[in-house]
């Protein structure tokens, strides 16, 4: 027994795909676990995280485990190509899907493949999108109200990059072309939440003749960028916009919706504040998350709130919108000591809070 199964033995699953395959008993030295999520017993263990999300790869980091991103330079083009890859089935099927054909694109052909996930998320649908891919497959095993099915990748002639998309939308003063991706939030269409955000900023934030923010004392902040929408928004009226998210392909998407609009701007993979060293911004705009695949996860905008004033130069606005039944105002009261309601449509809410 080597090291690493050690170490590993002393740690339990802690969720319930996970747990399904601790008991394969199974030597995963040097796989990928792909898209996980997170469980100490994974970043304890054996292989090599790849997944979009910032804040699982630096928990495998903080570990000592490795961790990659499937935009950064990969191992395998080096000669470095697992024995095999697990696939944790997401949420979304069409980011599984995006998964799938990357991996069968990039990994040689015959790398074994387990794909696991619960089944009220769908992860049956997997035996479909096999056939249709032409891919073998069987089911190994099933428990804890998942299942865990294996096959072998090929080449199946599809390009992974077909899953970007690209759509026209007015938010009401002139069309923008946003790039999206599966997984991406707002996928395929402007959210409503963020409609009434972007209907709300006119109102609060300074502009120059022609509505243009060309006097905007400072840099803006979209924390959360999904597609770019609020980024390019900003970078069309002369913000200089720094966008972040902690989700790769949200990063990716902004800088080519930046991009398709011949506008300016900065995006940034980060865990909330993490990658900004310290910045200080004249206004922070965000329609923070509040989902973490199925479960509600309000610590994401929760450190929003309470470490924006650190963010913020004296006198810079911290302007979101949320679902009107979220617990946000406690936040912002805490964290500045007061707020306001700039508009509210019954589902959302729009709030301002400014540093004093």
């Amino acid at each position: 027994m080597n090291a690493e199964t050690i170490r590993s033995s002393t740690l339990r699953a802690e969720t319930p795909a996970c747990q399904l395959l601790e008991r394969q008993g199974l030597d995963y030295r040097g796989w990928w676990w792909v898209a996980p999520p997170r469980d100490t017993w994974l970043e304890a263990g054996q292989g090599t995280a790849v997944s979009a999300d910032l804040g699982v790869r630096a928990a495998w980091l903080a570990a000592g485990r490795p961790a990659i991103s499937p935009f950064a330079a990969l191992p395998v083009q080096a000669g470095g190509a697992p024995p095999g890859a697990v696939l944790f089935w997401p949420k979304s099927h069409a980011l599984g899907e995006w998964w799938l054909l990357w991996l069968c694109a990039i990994l040689p052909e015959g790398t074994p493949l387990q794909l696991v996930g619960e089944n009220q998320g769908g992860v049956r649908r997997v035996l479909k999108v096999l056939a249709a891919l032409g891919l073998g497959c069987r089911k190994r095993d099933s428990a804890r109200r998942c299942s865990l099915f294996e096959t072998r990748l090929a080449r199946v002639g599809i390009d992974p990059d077909a899953a970007w998309t690209t759509f026209e939308t007015d938010p009401g003063d002139g069309p923008l072309t946003l790039t999206s991706h599966p997984g991406v939030f707002g996928h395929g269409k402007l959210d409503a939440g963020t409609l009434l955000l972007l209907e709300t900023l006119p109102g609060v934030l300074p502009t120059g003749e022609g509505d243009v923010l060309d006097d905007v004392p400072g840099d803006v902040l979209d924390m959360g960028c999904g597609d770019g929408i609020l980024a390019a928004w900003l970078a069309r009226r002369g913000a200089r916009v720094t966008a972040v998210d902690v989700n790769a392909f949200a990063v990716e998407a902004s800088r080519r919706t930046l991009a398709a609009n011949d506008l300016v701007g900065e995006a940034l993979e980060s865990d909330v504040y993490s990658a900004l060293d310290g910045r200080t911004f004249a206004a922070i705009v965000s329609n923070p998350p509040f989902h973490q695949e199925r479960a509600v996860d309000y610590g994401p905008a929760a450190r929003l709130i309470l470490e924006a004033p650190d963010h913020l130069e004296a006198g810079g606005q911290l302007i979101i919108v949320a679902n009107a039944f979220l617990p946000y105002p406690d936040l912002l009261e805490r964290a500045f000591g007061g707020f306001e309601i700039l508009a509210d449509d019954r589902r959302f809410r729009v709030y301002r809070a400014v540093r004093g």
